[in-house]
């Protein structure tokens, strides 16, 4: 018997002890923090949104850990040692760097990459981790919904299977925490912790893409959907299959995040870094350049702060080996059967802040609508959205400028269209076992450390979070302090008049046009 799998008998086993290296590791202690006392820690994902805050969060509350490997490919000319160097000097690491920036000593670069076979690991890389790695956090994926089928598969499935592969042959691990997400069942209005069957065998759809050219890729693609209203939900399904499967051999642990959006408390309120999916969209609402979205106002729209899913992530991996199961945990990490917020809420609330907290950067007077006809969407996009960009473009062209606003509209007027499906429809995700998770943080030692509760009694509040997500918005994203605040309620005004006066002269317009 090899030893994942004798390591999986003892842990299915419930015994109070499990052997690694020949040395006994007390998994019933009841600190998180201490669980990952001299842990060697492997992350593939660590450049992106959840990746840098997850490796954030644990070297700033996890600070006896030995050392996080971190999976990255060379990049732009930049070899794997150069991109970490660039990744720790994101503002994320602040905190880190003005109190102890020799831990970030422990963090060290693995040239390699998911959509590569064995991960594209060296011999000598490959063996160090297997000898060495005990704790296993897998979030590198593709997000885009309009991703093609092949690169889906490869990225998101297929990577997940490799790393799986790693995991097994791994001498002492302890803990295998996959990234997921709540919609990898999106073809069901009720969500169950549990990984339902795929409509697909995984191993059978990896195979395919393989051998057949990109016109049957392309043709394959549209059967194997189905339900699933992209590749993303779909591969992400499949990819929790893998796990399960994995999890008679390894401890594996499934968390799965609904919208991802910016830090309520950690690092910083309102911290984010990208402007993918609805922060995008967000703030567009905020610079007046999104006037429409489909959108059933009245459904519950889902958002997770970042720095909730990290720590649920970090804590699912101390959950797995603590507090021991018989069958493989998924934590909803959710926030519709908690602390529920509407569209129609969370957009007045949207409009609110950015009209009180204006970026220098407003194009257009805020202010958009919410509609499900898709038909009318497509009137007013063409109407407010793309002609205004066009006629931006040729300002910016006339005064020897770089023509991109046309470009921008396209590609946010791509997203609203590629969400239209989950703010169009709402869904009940189950947490029992999140409740559970909850429980046991709130009475580990340092749970408070650890804060997975977004409930209102816990102080979570929907008008303060977005208030901030905006204000992170600003300075995290447009690089836009608070010092320009003055100015840009200035050029606000502006704008107000400016489509006052636009509204009149066209309802002018079309009143002699109609009386011609």
């Amino acid at each position: 018997m090899g030893v994942p799998k004798l390591q999986q008998r003892l842990y299915n086993l419930g015994s109070d002890h499990c052997v690694y290296n020949n040395n006994n590791y007390d998994i019933t202690a009841n600190n998180i923090s201490g669980f990952y006392k001299d842990a060697k820690i492997f992350i593939t994902g660590a450049t992106g949104f959840v990746g840098k805050a997850l490796v954030e969060k644990l070297l700033r509350t996890c600070d006896e850990l030995d050392v996080v490997y971190v999976l990255m490919r060379p990049k732009r000319g930049m070899s794997v040692e150069q991109r970490l160097k660039e990744l720790l000097k994101n503002p994320v690491f602040n905190r880190i760097r003005d109190k102890d920036p020799d831990v970030f000593n422990k963090v060290r670069a693995v040239s390699g990459d998911v959509s590569m076979p064995k991960l594209g690991l060296g011999e000598a890389e490959r063996s160090r981790l297997v000898e060495q790695v005990n704790i296993v956090f897998h979030s590198a994926a593709t997000v885009k919904f309009n991703e093609d089928l092949k690169n889906a598969v490869i990225l998101n499935t297929l990577g997940t299977k490799r790393v799986l592969e790693l995991c097994e042959e791994m001498k002492s691990l302890k803990s295998f925490v996959h990234v997921s997400t709540a919609y990898s069942n999106s073809d069901k209005e009720t969500v169950e912790e549990m990984v339902y069957k795929p409509p697909h065998d995984p191993n059978a759809v990896i195979n395919s893409i393989d051998i057949l050219p990109q016109e049957g890729i392309d043709l394959l693609s549209k059967k194997l959907l189905g339900k699933h209203p992209n590749t993303y939900t779909l591969t992400k399904a499949m990819a929790e299959h893998l796990v399960l499967e994995s999890s008679s051999m390894i401890p594996a642990a499934v968390v799965r995040p609904s919208i991802i959006t910016a830090a309520w408390k950690e690092p910083y309120p309102g911290w984010v870094d990208n402007v993918s999916g609805i922060t995008g969209i967000f703030m567009e609402c905020g610079r007046g350049t999104i006037k429409s979205i489909i959108c059933d106002d009245k459904c519950t729209m889902d958002l997770i702060p970042v720095d909730i899913v990290v720590n649920t992530i970090i804590t699912a991996g101390w959950h797995t080996a603590a507090h021991r199961s018989n069958t493989m945990r998924v934590y909803n990490c959710t926030s519709g059967a908690v602390n529920p917020i509407t569209w129609k809420e969370f957009g007045r609330l949207t409009h609110k802040y950015w009209l009180q907290y204006p970026s220098k950067y407003v194009t257009w007077y805020p202010g958009f609508t919410y509609r499900t006809s898709r038909f009318m969407h497509v009137i007013c996009a063409h109407l407010f959205h793309l002609l205004p960009s066009a006629f931006l473009d040729v300002f910016l062209y006339c005064t020897r400028q770089k023509p991109i606003m046309l470009k921008i509209s396209k590609k946010f007027y791509s997203a609203l269209d590629a969400g239209k499906f989950f703010s169009t429809n709402q869904w009940d995700f189950k947490m029992s076992t999140m409740g559970a998770l909850v429980s046991a943080v709130r009475e580990a030692e340092d749970g408070a450390n650890f804060e997975v509760d977004m409930t209102p009694d816990n102080g979570f509040s929907w008008n303060f979070y977005v208030r901030d997500f905006i204000l992170g918005v600003r300075q995290y994203v447009l690089k836009d302090d608070l010092s320009s605040l003055p100015s840009a309620k200035v050029k606000l005004n502006r704008l107000y008049w400016f489509q006052k006066v636009f509204q009149a002269l066209t309802v002018y317009t079309l009143f002699k046009l109609a009386t011609r």
